[in-house]
């Protein structure tokens, strides 16, 4: 078992920078997939982005030009820079990882992420 802890969300105003955290402990392996996904209020979650342990990242087009995802291997760790906020990009934020051998998704509680207009 992998545990993820985010930390970093909260209530931002439109055009504003969050940067999200998230630290894994317990069963880990270098090699995992980390990443974040979003899950907006009536909406299906979908994939931010996602950094392999090689640090090569896949960023959703929607926000691409706004979020940056880096990670620490040293710290396990993963961070989301989200900068230029929209209302849109309102959503519970989750991290997760994957197992590269089993297809094994292994997810946080959620961090909640609020832009106002």
């Amino acid at each position: 078992q992998v545990q993820l802890v985010e930390s970093g969300g909260g209530l931002v105003q439109t055009c504003g920078s969050l940067k999200l955290s998230c630290t894994a402990s317990g069963d880990i392996l270098s090699n995992d997939l980390m990443g974040w996904s979003r899950q907006a209020p009536g909406k299906q979650r979908e994939r931010v982005a996602s950094i392999t342990s090689g640090g090569t990242t896949d960023v959703a087009d929607s926000v691409e030009e706004r979020f940056t995802i880096s990670r620490d291997n040293r710290k396990n760790a993963v961070y989301l820079q989200m900068d230029s906020l929209k209302p849109e990009d309102t959503a519970v934020y989750y991290c997760f990882s994957r197992r590269r051998t089993t297809d094994t998704y292994f997810w946080g509680q959620g961090t909640q992420v609020t832009v106002s207009s």
